[in-house]
């Protein structure tokens, strides 16, 4: 018996069929594109295996203030579900075509609540260039309590676009929820202790926890890996007059330089980091939990 070319191409295909079922062809994974590593923890806690979390940003530049290349831009815009901070963070997000019914603003429901910024000094986070952290504050989810809220935005959309995995997603944006409570409470208990206790914070990015967690503290325009300057220095030492700290919360570890002028002047140090990129260990839980840890040290 003699087949033509194309029943034998059938009969071939017939077989690729039962050996790999129609349902793997094709199938593409919920795909969910985010700002920064918060908001890619928080969605990655809630969807699971059922989603694909993609936070695209180097880790190297602060993804704030990074922009994405055309070809990136596309991804977004192509994603399932594109999970935005709001208050004003990326702010190339603003300057290009996103869909809308695609994309969620975490910080949305607070909007009322944002604080904003005097400084226009302009300084730079290595290659993401020059820039200034004047307007909104933008670092919400260091206030716990609105962490909380953005975690619960992000759920929302994503049953919104999976509503058959509700329960699924529920179950984990709950204990998400619980263990964000924790942490809220943790440092309110703390901060509770000594409210006056003046500090002084290394960067302009810790106004949302200052006021959740009534905390006195005035901030500078440093960075941990560089010596401030004269100028900075100096500001410093009359800052200290009206203001007396003898501690500065920095973002990440400053350079033995700075550590030793600041013990000349009796300050003490302790890091408290924002989290926004994808940390070297643990995850976005864990270094809250140690920045709770260090502060334990300041308030105790």
């Amino acid at each position: 018996m003699k087949f033509s070319k194309v029943a034998v191409q059938i009969i071939l295909l017939f077989f690729l069929f039962l050996i790999f079922p129609l349902s793997s062809y094709g199938e593409k994974k919920f795909t969910v594109y985010t700002v920064n590593y918060p908001l890619a923890y928080f969605a990655g806690r809630i969807g699971e295996n059922l989603i694909d979390v993609v936070f695209p940003a180097p880790p190297d530049i602060d993804p704030a203030f990074w922009v994405p290349d055309e070809a990136m831009v596309r991804k977004y815009q192509r994603a399932d579900l594109i999970i935005l901070n709001g208050a004003g963070y990326a702010k190339w997000t603003e300057k290009v075509s996103l869909p809308m019914a695609r994309s969620v603003d975490t910080s949305r429901s607070f909007r009322d609540t944002f604080l904003q910024i005097e400084s226009t000094v302009t300084h730079n986070h290595g290659p993401s260039g020059d820039h200034s952290h004047g307007g909104t504050a933008f670092t919400t989810w260091l206030d716990f309590s609105q962490a909380a809220l953005q975690a619960e935005a992000i759920y929302k959309a994503l049953i919104r676009k999976l509503p058959a995995q509700k329960d699924i997603l529920l179950e984990n944006f709950k204990a998400l929820q619980a263990e964000l409570r924790v942490l809220d409470e943790q440092l309110l208990a703390l901060s509770e202790k000594r409210p006056e206790l003046p500090l002084f914070a290394s960067h302009p990015i810790y106004q949302y926890m200052a006021r959740r967690y009534n905390m006195n503290v005035k901030m500078l325009m440093w960075e941990p890996d560089a010596d401030p300057g004269n100028s900075e220095w100096k500001h410093l030492e009359e800052l200290s007059k009206s203001h007396p700290a003898k501690w500065m919360i920095w973002e990440g570890g400053p350079i033995s330089q700075s550590v030793e002028k600041l013990r000349d002047l009796a300050i003490q140090g302790q890091v408290f980091s924002p989290c926004f990129a994808v940390p070297p260990q643990g995850t976005f839980l864990s270094v809250m939990q140690q920045n709770i840890d260090n502060m334990k040290t300041i308030f105790n």
